[in-house]
């Protein structure tokens, strides 16, 4: 019952930053791990990054650590992705998603476990 829309996607230089956001409707995600995907035509899609229910804990795929941070406001009902530094290998659709297992703790977020997820928010960085 879920429902996910992410925003934020445009076209920027590489070296730029941008914000993406994951708004959430209809319940609450509190309870949740949240998850940042991506994928671009032709190509799997690829984990970002993942926030646990808290926001106490986070993880990154090791092609965006140190240049994205996800993050959360449970009150908000929101999540978000800044995404610093960015490089034209970064060009994708980015997705939201949230974590169906109650109560995971590790670092093993395969797209199976996910459900439901937003529609996609275009990133298009150029050189």
């Amino acid at each position: 019952q879920v429902q996910l829309e992410e925003s934020g996607g445009r076209s920027v230089q590489a070296g730029d930053s941008l914000r993406l956001s994951c708004a959430a409707s209809g319940r609450t995600i509190t309870p949740y791990i949240m998850g940042w995907f991506r994928q671009a035509p032709g190509k799997e899609r690829e984990f970002v990054a993942a926030i646990d229910w808290s926001g106490g804990s986070s993880y990154y795929a090791d092609s965006v650590k140190g240049r994205f941070t996800i993050s959360r406001d449970n009150a908000k009902n929101m999540v978000y992705l800044q995404m610093n530094r960015l490089k034209p290998e970064d060009t994708a659709t980015y997705f939201c998603a949230l974590d169906r297992r109650p109560n995971y703790s590790g670092d093993y977020y395969p797209p199976s476990v996910f459900d439901p997820w937003g529609p996609g928010t275009q990133v298009t960085v150029s050189s």
